[in-house]
């Protein structure tokens, strides 16, 4: 089973933009934060946007599997539209709702209880353009690597 999975090129490079994506999230965190978070490994949000890697490596490798007037192609084209979009929109200013929010949550004013909210709001959980386009640049380079390969 294994031995199979491993002869499929698409889920190959799909599943190779998003680790790919979230070693350089968590490297890129830490440099700019000096500190190691674990989270960052298989969080959301950040630099580069590991959805729009994963998402165009499956576009690419559709592609060059399938052809373009695939199915498989347009599916996944349709998908990498849908996930990137929303990463930059709904998920966007869901982190910045958070974020808001959390601050809110600080205030003394509000006397709010904490325990009552177990914790904080993630705050990443969307991506400004520029990460989802790095993350999709990512994700079209690992698919045509991973495509040499086979």
């Amino acid at each position: 089973m294994w031995e199979q999975l491993m002869k499929n090129q698409v889920l190959v490079s799909s599943v190779t933009g998003w680790v790919v994506a979230q070693l350089l999230k968590t490297i890129i965190d830490c440099m700019l934060n000096k500190s190691f978070s674990p989270e960052r490994l298989v969080g959301s949000g950040g630099m580069p946007s590991s959805h729009s890697s994963t998402v165009c490596a499956l576009v690419v490798s559709s592609g060059l599997c399938f052809g373009v007037s695939s199915f498989e192609f347009a599916v996944s084209f349709i998908l990498a539209a849908i996930v990137m979009y929303d990463a930059t929109g709904v998920r966007r200013e869901t982190g910045k709702q958070a974020k808001l929010l959390n601050m809110i949550m600080e205030q003394d004013i509000f006397k709010l209880n904490m325990e009552q909210f177990q914790e904080k709001l993630k705050e990443f959980v969307g991506h400004t353009p520029l990460q989802v386009f790095a993350g999709a640049i990512l994700g079209v380079i690992l698919a045509l690597l991973v495509n040499l390969m086979y």
